[in-house]
């Protein structure tokens, strides 16, 4: 999905004309009485987990592998991605100064799945097309047993201003 806009954002000079490239704008992210959407440590940023939200609405629920196919369980990654990326703004300033550390990609899915990686490939993809070598990170996929609201897919990240 992300592959079909490679051409036209690589030839952006700011993460911003980039994701303005590829059709994607960052979300509104509402605030929570529970909860942060990031916290800064020293240099370190960290963002709470963010769900496949899109103008307020959860985008899918269900367990991969049993409820949700492989390909949508990716593209709900990508949205929860772009949660990730507007808490990281709000923390730095402008998407040109995010670099990704680390990004955590939580999977719920069957026993039998084993494609967590392939789902936050999705994810990793859409931050290095926007972000550049500031969007590589270390990266852990794990699948578990279930998420907040029944929801496929939550996704944390710690960054850093570059």
């Amino acid at each position: 999905m992300i592959k079909n806009h490679e051409t036209s954002a690589a030839n952006t000079d700011s993460a911003s004309g980039r994701l303005q490239a590829l059709g994607l704008a960052l979300p509104e992210l509402r605030e929570n009485p529970y909860y942060v959407h990031h916290r800064t440590v020293g240099s370190s940023v960290y963002i709470s987990g963010q769900l496949p939200y899109r103008d307020g609405r959860l985008l899918g629920q269900g367990t991969v592998g049993r409820d949700i196919d492989l390909e949508t369980a990716r593209s709900l990654a990508h949205d929860a991605v772009l949660n990730c990326l507007a808490a990281a703004v709000r923390a730095v300033g402008d998407l040109d100064r995010v670099r990704i550390v680390q990004m955590l990609v939580f999977v719920a899915s069957t026993p039998d799945f084993g494609e967590q990686s392939q789902v936050a490939n999705a994810a990793s993809e859409l931050l290095i097309e926007v972000l550049g070598e500031n969007g590589r990170h270390a990266r852990t996929a794990i699948g578990v047993a279930g998420l907040p609201l029944n929801t496929p897919v939550e996704i944390q990240m710690v960054i850093t201003a570059a």
